[in-house]
C-alpha cells in the first residue's frame, strides 16, 4: 500500500478537531469549502485530502460530520487503540504526558521510564515514572506497540536498542539524532528545530519585501 503524503497526515488532525468541534455543537454538515477557509489552505487541497480517505459527499450539502470524523480515524488508523511507552519525563516527555488530545485519537501512554532519581517514584500528570534500569523486567510480558524517546541526543541509540529488544517496533523519536535499526522498524523522526526554521526562513522571505506563504504549509 501506498503511503499517503506527510502534508496530506499532517493536516488530517486539525480537520479532525473542527469537526469534532463542530460534532459537539450539533452540526451535521461540512463542505471542503468551509474546511479550506478554516485551515486557509486551497479547496483543491481538502478536496485531495478528503477524496483519499474513500468517503464520498453529497453535492449539496459536503459531508456528514459524523462520517467524515470516522472516515479521516480510519484512513489515518486511529479507529485501532495504540498503547505506548514513553522514556525520558523530562520538559518534552512531561508536555507528551499532559496532552489530553491523545485520547480522542485512541492513543494511550501506559508506562513511562526516567533515570532521574528526583523523577523516579514520582508521578507527572498521573502517570508514576519508573527506573529506566526496570524497562526489561516491567516490560517483558507486555510490550506497548509504539516507544517514546524524549531522551538525550547521546542516549537515544541504546534506549532505541533496548526498546527493540523488547519487541517494539515502532518509535516516535524526539530525539535529535538519526537512529539506527534493524529492517521491519519504523521511525517517526519529530524535529522541533524542523519548524522554526521554516518560520525563520518565511520571516526573512517577508522582511526582505517578498510574498511569504500564508496559512498552513502544505
Amino acid at each position: 500500500m501506498k503511503l499517503p503524503r506527510t502534508p496530506t497526515m499532517r493536516r488530517m488532525p486539525t480537520y479532525l478537531h473542527r469537526l469534532l468541534r463542530m460534532q459537539a455543537a450539533g452540526e451535521e454538515w461540512i463542505s471542503c469549502a468551509e474546511l479550506a477557509a478554516y485551515m486557509n489552505i486551497p479547496h483543491i487541497l481538502v478536496r485531495k485530502d478528503v477524496a483519499m480517505t474513500g468517503l464520498r459527499g453529497n453535492r449539496r450539502y459536503g459531508f456528514r460530520v459524523n462520517e467524515l470524523i470516522d472516515a479521516i480515524l480510519r484512513f489515518v488508523g486511529w479507529d485501532c487503540p495504540a498503547t505506548a511507552t514513553l522514556v525520558g519525563a523530562g520538559a518534552l516527555g512531561t508536555a507528551l504526558l499532559g496532552f489530553s488530545d491523545f485520547a480522542t485519537y485512541h492513543f494511550s501512554i501506559t508506562s513511562v521510564f526516567d533515570s532521574d532519581p528526583a523523577k523516579i517514584g514520582r508521578e507527572i500528570h498521573g502517570f508514576p515514572i519508573y527506573d529506566i534500569a526496570e524497562i526489561r523486567w516491567r516490560l517483558k510480558h507486555f510490550s506497548p506497540k509504539i516507544g517514546i524517546l524524549c531522551v538525550p541526543a547521546v542516549g537515544a541509540q541504546l534506549t532505541s536498542d533496548i526498546l527493540v529488544s523488547l519487541g517494539i517496533r515502532y518509535i516516535w523519536n524526539f530525539a535529535n539524532v538519526c537512529l539506527q535499526v534493524p529492517p521491519g522498524v519504523i521511525v517517526q523522526r519529530e524535529v522541533i528545530a524542523g519548524g522554526l526554521a521554516v518560520l525563520s526562513a518565511k520571516i526573512k522571505q517577508m522582511e526582505a519585501g517578498e510574498a511569504a506563504t500564508e496559512g498552513e504549509d502544505e
